[in-house]
């Protein structure tokens, strides 16, 4: 082995718990690198289930591993195996069209989040959504998570 070289991290499927978000649709956080504003999440959506309208400030690359779900705004359909990117300034709203539909994204920046007007409600970043999911955690009863950080 290189002593130079850095070693790999691994995290087992079990080690990191999905929290309900609402409607029964789960999130998951695998890693947040704060100084770069990565942050990368899976998800589990359930049929209905309907992210509100947001823009990214940096690109996105989602994997879709099963069920299906689209963008309000355009007329394709994620699916399972199904690779998405979508550039920084992308806006749209996610909407789930069956249950059980499991999505991987790493998202760099923020989500601005939007109103009908266009008007800015809130901003979410991966420092933000690591403490929702740590209290989340905490208030569903789990045990504290070791995501990685950094």
């Amino acid at each position: 082995m290189n002593v130079h070289s850095a070693l790999a991290i691994h995290i087992g499927q079990e080690e990191l718990p999905f929290v309900d978000i609402g409607d029964g649709s789960l999130l998951k956080v695998l890693q947040v690198k704060p100084d770069e504003g990565i942050w990368v999440i899976e998800n589990i959506f359930q049929a209905g289930y309907e992210v509100e309208t947001h823009r990214h400030t940096g690109p996105v690359y989602g994997f879709t591993t099963s069920g299906a779900w689209k963008y309000k705004e355009y007329d394709y359909v994620n699916r399972a195996g199904s690779f998405l990117y979508e550039p920084a300034g992308s806006e749209h709203t996610l909407q789930c069209i069956e249950d059980n539909t499991r999505v991987w994204f790493h998202m760099t920046g923020s989500n601005i989040n939007l109103d009908t007007q266009g008007n800015i409600t809130s901003v979410v970043d991966g420092a933000l959504t690591l403490q929702f999911y740590l209290a989340m955690c905490e208030q569903q009863g789990l045990p504290r998570p070791q995501v990685l950080v950094g």
